[in-house]
């Protein structure tokens, strides 16, 4: 008989080659949210992450003005049409992004697991 992890591993892996990001669980969110990113090679760009709770999540990797020094990296649900933050189980959070030379502030849907360790922003 096969474990759940065994059988999860195949799923997450099944998903990555259809093209349906991998479902992550609360700890692999975490880590994934820990990793070092290229500033450079991320700049201006959406990475999609995986799945949590069943609702896409990405990292976003917006940056103006002074690129790449000012990229930053927020990662949140990508909600589907309609749906509150809530109802997925996440929580809203005001963040600062870079927009011509100054910063505004924009209010994103964040996984739970990443919003007490704050490693839903990084500079």
């Amino acid at each position: 008989m096969r474990s759940l992890a065994m059988i999860a591993a195949g799923f997450a892996i099944a998903c990555a080659h259809a093209g349906m990001p991998a479902p992550f669980d609360a700890a692999a969110l975490q880590a994934w949210a820990r990793k070092p990113w290229d500033k450079a090679a991320l700049m201006n760009t959406t990475v999609e992450v995986g799945r949590y709770r069943g609702v896409s999540v990405v990292a976003e990797h917006p940056c103006s003005d002074v690129c790449p020094q000012y990229t930053v990296r927020i990662i949140h649900y990508r909600l589907p049409p309609g749906a509150a933050c809530a109802s997925v189980g996440g929580v809203e959070r005001e963040v600062l992004v870079p927009i011509a030379i100054t910063m505004r502030s924009e209010m994103f849907c964040i996984p739970e697991p990443l919003v007490a360790s704050g490693l839903y922003y990084a500079k």
